[in-house]
């Protein structure tokens, strides 16, 4: 009785926390730079879709240019290329795979110095994109306005690190999943029909049902598993049958809501790149890769293609065919019908592929899910809501339960050993 009062004070303990430190990163979103003329500058952006992208993640901050207009992007940024880096640099490579715990913490730096840097690189961005709205623009202002958004950004980039140690885990999906949500108040109310008319019932039906049924595939996309059995030798060699839950589950979205946010990421650099020039040619094609561009065919393969390419990255860092086969044959374990060695590693190298490649096309249907309800009901659907949106929510809740479950489990298990 006592160990589960305890389990249940301790729960309750990373619950406060990380609902104490989501507030700290709220009230920074709303603590304005000064020297700013905001209400011109909030005026001339409405419209802007980079802008409106950003203030997904930003929770509103960018729009307002609060100390935490950065959030969590540089960061998860940082996270894109130190990742992309580990396969290809052996020396992070090694860190990771040999080092343990100490190669992971070191890492963990490396990505943090890099979000500095590349908070300081966005922050001199804005000072500089800014100054027709600013008071009194000089050298002062861009070295103050720099220190504030890089500060903010650090801090943003403490309060997930602390909600991942000392909270209920996923810190960074956590804090983007509570920007989301903490805009749908403003864009429901900035829903408009194409038809200047006040929509009938059967649209608003049909509007949630089909949003009911996107959440109900996601749900079964993201907890989708391929059980392959495994049988071992000791089984064959007593003859036993065998033992149906010994198996492998790959599951069908291997990256769960990762390959998404960084896809996302990724779609915010052209908007960046089309701020800083002049040229034509370049702005025709980053306005073809942008969402509200002129051809939106070619924004869709060019997302289609980040969340292929993200979806197959992810899946390749989480398993490793030829390290399970390596294990299978030290634990003297195989699949039924499949040849220890290459012949496991091509078949497990095989399947995955096969699933990674279903999970982006779903990925990807629902990425267009929104130009469809739009077609069918007249509706413009919530602005900056969305497929990208409307996955993280899903997946985030979904990954932050069975965060909570698991430690919960082994919390559980720890007392029944003592």
């Amino acid at each position: 009785m006592y160990k589960t009062k305890k389990n249940t004070n301790d729960i309750q303990s990373r619950l406060l926390t990380t609902v104490g430190l989501l507030i700290l990163s709220r009230f920074g979103t709303f603590v304005p730079i000064p020297g700013v003329d905001h209400d011109a500058f909030y005026q001339s952006i409405s419209t802007n879709p980079l802008v409106s992208f950003l203030n997904i993640f930003s929770g509103g901050g960018f729009a307002s240019i609060g100390i935490f207009a950065l959030g969590i992007v540089p960061y998860i940024n940082a996270s894109i290329v130190i990742q992309l880096a580990t396969t290809s640099i052996p020396y992070l490579e090694k860190l990771q795979k040999e080092e343990g715990e100490s190669g992971r913490q070191k890492i963990s730096q490396i990505t943090r110095y890099l979000a500095l840097a590349w908070s300081i690189i966005q922050s001199l961005g804005i000072a500089f994109w800014v100054r027709p709205y600013v008071f009194d623009w000089n050298a002062q202002f861009i070295i103050e306005m720099a220190t504030a958004l890089t500060t903010g950004s650090m801090l943003v980039m403490w309060i997930s690190e602390q909600i991942t140690e000392k909270g209920v885990g996923n810190g960074a999906s956590i804090l983007i999943f509570v920007n989301i949500i903490s805009g749908l108040p403003k864009l429901l109310q900035q829903t408009s029909y194409s038809s200047n008319n006040s929509a009938t019932l059967y649209q608003l039906i049909l509007l949630a049902a089909i949003f009911f049924t996107m959440i109900i595939g996601i749900i079964f996309v993201q907890e989708g598993t391929r059980r392959i059995p495994i049988v071992s030798a000791r089984q064959l060699g007593k003859g036993q049958s065998q033992n149906k839950t010994s198996y492998l589950p790959l599951r069908l979205n291997q990256g769960g809501v990762m390959p998404i946010i960084f896809a996302s990421a990724f779609l915010v650099l052209p908007g960046y790149i089309s701020q800083i020039t002049t040229n034509t040619q370049i702005l025709s094609l980053l306005a073809s890769l942008s969402p509200n561009g002129g051809n939106k065919t070619i924004y869709l393969l060019f997302y289609f293609s980040l969340i292929l390419f993200f979806s197959y990255f992810y899946a390749s860092l989480v398993l490793n065919p030829s390290d399970i086969s390596k294990n299978l044959k030290k634990m003297e374990s195989s699949i039924p019908g499949v040849r220890p060695g290459k012949a496991t590693t091509d078949y497990l190298q095989k399947t995955l592929n096969r699933l990674t490649f279903l999970g982006a096309l779903f990925l990807a249907f629902i990425a267009v899910i929104p130009s469809i309800i739009e077609s069918i009901t007249e509706i413009s659907t919530f602005k900056g809501l969305g497929a990208t949106s409307l996955l993280i929510l899903v997946g985030v809740a979904i990954d932050t339960s069975k965060q909570i479950q698991t430690y919960l489990i082994s919390k559980n298990y720890e007392n029944i050993m003592r």
